[in-house]
């Protein structure tokens, strides 16, 4: 399953953001479960950043978010996310409705 996750992040305040932002990836990767991260900045609208994550399964994500050093450097990053709904099951091509 997959993650996306966006920010709406002023370009005067994205050098503070960048570094918040990699630690939070940081302490991530090393949850069960964890398989990549990406990050990046929309071509068209510079304030829009995204994080993307992959896991094995959406029980890993879930579970990645419980201990206490996620709690402390990923979730406050993460609350500042736009509100909107960020896991997804992955499907073949095959499979699309």
């Amino acid at each position: 399953m997959f993650v996306v996750i966006r920010f709406r992040v002023g370009e005067a305040v994205q050098r503070e953001f960048g570094p918040r932002l990699a630690a939070a990836v940081e302490v991530l990767s090393r949850q069960k479960g964890f398989v990549a991260a990406r990050t990046g900045r929309n071509v068209d609208d510079p304030e829009l950043l995204a994080l993307t994550m992959e896991w094995e399964n959406v029980g890993s994500y879930r579970r990645a978010l419980s201990p206490f050093e996620v709690k402390m450097a990923a979730v406050p990053l993460l609350s500042e996310a736009i509100d909107e709904p960020t896991a997804y099951e992955s499907f073949e091509a095959a499979h699309l409705p």
